[in-house]
């Protein structure tokens, strides 16, 4: 008898112990996907403006990114904040029912970004120097450089399943 006793505490402790252990093969992966986005055009009627608004050609544009993302439901909308990204935004943010949020590129901490937005839709608008760089350092390598100044077309798409990022770049004209 005295056999028995240790040998169902052994036993206990094992069956335990296995049902105790997570099973992953049923476990869904974690999904971020984040949308980058230049402002739309500008108005350069003033050089000396540091905040232009929206030109028609980019309310259009804006307009018509807020078509693009409407099959997506954004979780979380950010903008710099000037008025062309705020105005680049704003159709997507009414479109969806989510208010924009401003962040700033210079203190950014991306590590953290990444965290909040884990496993959300998230859509970034910023500028020519800005969101290639961030797409970078989301991606955690030096693949894109400044876009040109006149172009406003450019999606990219960061998406990080697992903590694994992928990435790509497409044009909307």
């Amino acid at each position: 008898m005295r056999t028995i006793k240790p040998l169902i505490a052994i036993a206990i402790l094992i069956i335990g112990s296995i049902s105790c252990k997570k099973d992953t093969k049923n476990v869904e992966p974690v999904i971020s996907t984040f949308y980058f986005i230049r402002h739309a055009e500008k108005d350069r009627t003033d050089p000396e403006n540091p905040d232009p608004e929206l030109n028609q050609d980019g309310l259009d544009r804006a307009i018509r990114w807020a078509e693009v993302f409407d099959a997506i439901p954004m979780d979380a909308i950010y903008s710099t904040n000037y008025e062309r990204t705020t105005m680049t935004a704003a159709p997507t943010s009414v479109k969806q029912n989510v208010d924009v949020q401003y962040y700033d590129p210079k203190t950014l901490d991306v590590e953290e970004f990444k965290l909040i937005n884990e496993g959300k839709n998230v859509l970034v608008v910023g500028h020519s120097n800005t969101i290639p760089d961030f797409v970078n350092k989301m991606i955690g390598i030096e693949k894109y450089e400044q876009i040109d100044d006149t172009d406003n077309s450019n999606l990219f798409i960061v998406r990080i399943i697992d903590g694994v990022p992928t990435d790509i770049r497409l044009k909307m004209d």
